[in-house]
């Protein structure tokens, strides 16, 4: 996976490269696709949900500009692979996922594999309001596509501090916008186009909502 999908593709981050050989990633995928697990590709993990695939996770990290000891917050827990990477890259995760049957499962997943609760601390709950009781966060990493920013992540952001989220008009398109907040003052950056699923809650795709505001 890291010579072919990774590196092959020019990713030379020492840090996201150690973490993706550390983490074992067949542990999060279904049994049944195990085989497939360190293929380039995104894997259904059930409820409508996906695990991404290793080159997506790995440029995800590589823009969040991660150092050890930094507070993350994770918007979609999803299989917990994002997060464990995360946490393999020295980082303290707070990952919040909207469907319990996703949470319980990453629970006893990470339970299983003796992940220490101060490294990796899982939510349930409408991740685009964010955790406000344990903000402000040095990193926010948004695993699912919305219309929009949500307000509720932006207010959440350390200063300085950095958010990468899949932003777009339709539903299963997007582009990787890169958040930027210091001394007080906002940028952003597009970049790669990207397909995510559907980031839905209160501040992200509604039934009703086609139109995305950024």
């Amino acid at each position: 996976m890291l010579r072919e999908h990774l590196m092959g593709r020019g990713l030379r981050n020492l840090s996201v490269l150690k973490a993706m050989r550390d983490v074992p990633r067949h542990l999060f995928v279904p049994e049944a696709m195990r085989n497939l697990a360190y293929e380039d590709c995104p894997l259904p993990i059930g409820f409508g949900q996906s695990i991404s695939q290793p080159f997506i996770v790995a440029c995800m990290s590589i823009l969040l500009d991660l150092r050890p000891g930094m507070k993350v917050l994770e918007v979609g827990t999803g299989s917990g692979y994002q997060a464990a990477i995360l946490a393999s890259m020295g980082a303290r995760v707070y990952s919040i996922e909207r469907i319990p049957e996703l949470h319980k499962a990453a629970a006893e997943r990470f339970r299983r594999m003796g992940t220490e609760s101060a490294a990796i601390n899982l939510f349930l709950g409408d991740g685009t309001f964010g955790l406000p009781d344990y903000a402000p966060f040095d990193r926010i990493l948004v695993t699912a596509g919305g219309p929009d920013i949500p307000e509720p992540l932006v207010m959440q952001m350390a200063d300085p501090g950095i958010m990468v989220i899949p932003v777009g008009n339709e539903r299963n398109r997007q582009r990787i916008v890169r958040v930027f907040y210091q001394n007080g003052k906002y940028s952003a950056r597009a970049s790669r186009s990207v397909s995510f699923v559907e980031l839905l809650g209160e501040h992200g795709w509604h039934t009703d909502r086609t139109h995305p505001t950024f």
